[in-house]
């Protein structure tokens, strides 16, 4: 069996033996490390070499967000995975981090199953991102990006090197709908559906779905619905 190398980073030290508690319970996983702030989960992300790290934003010193730029901008680190942890889902805080380079995010609130299968989707490369927040929060956000129509206009340019296919399901990838759907929203299959995603990743240089979520916001190929 592989196990998922998980390491905590949370300035909270009561959580941090929560969090492990729950995490070593399970036969697939362990923690590997512990840090209080982002500059040592940094660190211990290569010491220990982690797949996933469970981050919070807030903490003193290197905070969470600059510590996943770190990570995200680190070769020797592209295989880990990052995953926001926030109190608060509906804060631009969270849109930073993805763009930062985080896998998805996930409240502090949620169900200890909730988080251990996050852990999981992290670890196998997916974005942790509900249909609401993509929907919801990500667009609102990306929105009011840099530009005046909150459009990135390198990335519009970097999109002319994907297909017509690989753009449809590139703009169902960012509304939040999984492979399978996916397949019975195009008619192909899932199989087919998952060459396209993977195809579009490497041409965008995009860590994982979540990146390919706030790409196709940023550079305008789908826009934000107004309710």
């Amino acid at each position: 069996m592989t196990m998922i190398r998980v390491l905590l980073a949370d300035d909270q030290a009561l959580l941090r033996s929560a969090f492990r508690v729950l995490v070593d319970s399970e036969p697939d996983m362990e923690v590997v490390g512990e840090a209080s702030d982002g500059a040592e989960a940094v660190r211990l992300a290569k010491e220990q070499r982690a797949d996933v790290v469970l981050m919070d934003i807030r903490m003193p010193g290197t905070d969470g967000l600059a510590a996943t730029r770190m990570i995200s901008a680190d070769p020797t680190l592209a295989h880990v995975r990052v995953v926001i942890l926030t109190t608060f889902e509906v804060d631009d805080y969270v849109v930073q981090s993805l763009r930062a380079g985080a896998s998805g995010f996930l409240g502090k609130g949620s169900e200890p199953d909730e988080l251990l299968s996050a852990i999981r989707i992290a670890a196998g490369g997916e974005a942790l991102l509900s249909p609401a927040a993509t929907k919801g929060l990500i667009a609102r956000f990306l929105a009011q990006g840099d530009t005046d129509d909150g459009r990135d206009p390198a990335r519009s340019e970097r999109l002319d090197a994907l297909t017509v296919r690989e753009r449809e399901v590139l703009v169902q990838v960012a509304g939040g709908h999984s492979n399978d759907e996916i397949a019975e929203r195009l008619e192909v299959s899932p199989l087919t559906v998952k060459t396209h995603v993977n195809r579009a990743m490497a041409k965008l240089g995009a860590r994982d779905r979540a990146q390919l979520v706030v790409i196709a916001y940023e550079s305008g190929l789908v826009r934000p619905r107004v309710e």
